[in-house]
């Protein structure tokens, strides 16, 4: 229930499924500031854990050393996305202007927009995109925006399940084992 309803989605929908009513936007955003703090304080508390994803950060300095360009499109908020990029240097690969966050004035995933919103900041085609997703929702939202190529990240015991998705082209444990030659160039 975890995977379909909450992960990938943003505060609102998350927020509304675990209380099982709708909020006002009062509340959302009340208990998504409680949410998030909760949520970065843990982040921090992992110290040295805290980093990228595995082979994130060779796959990124490639990207940028070919000039595949690469934006972000993401459920977390505003606040989120400058604590990532302040503690995990996103700077160093991603223009900010062109990353897409939940400002709340979107639906969500598995809605398109983010990533329609996400191949107009990057003036290309959907069909030439390459979209790394580590949620369902994501994983739907990119392929109804008309994504080329989908490719699923997750942990072991989550990689059968999204391997068998129809939606993703390919699955992967780390992007350390993505053949970005292969997909960007």
């Amino acid at each position: 229930m975890m995977r379909t309803e909450v992960h990938g989605r943003n505060n609102q929908h998350t927020l509304e499924f675990l209380r099982g009513a709708m909020l006002d936007g009062d509340e959302v955003k009340q208990l998504s500031e409680q949410k998030e703090k909760i949520y970065r304080h843990l982040c921090l508390a992992q110290g040295d854990e805290f980093k990228l994803s595995p082979g994130a950060e060779g796959l990124l300095d490639a990207l940028v050393a070919h000039k595949v360009p690469r934006t972000i499109a993401t459920a977390s908020g505003k606040e989120n996305l400058d604590f990532f990029c302040k503690h995990l240097f996103l700077d160093s690969w991603f223009d900010r202007s062109r990353i897409i966050y939940d400002d709340g004035s979107g639906p969500g995933k598995p809605d398109p927009e983010i990533y329609l919103q996400a191949v107009k900041k990057l003036n290309i085609k959907a069909k030439d995109c390459v979209v790394v997703e580590d949620s369902l929702s994501g994983i739907q939202s990119a392929r109804t925006a008309g994504i080329g190529q989908i490719v699923a990240i997750t942990t072991d015991d989550g990689l059968p399940m999204m391997g068998s998705m129809e939606a993703a082209d390919q699955s992967i444990e780390n992007l350390g084992n993505l053949d970005w030659r292969g997909l960007f160039c």
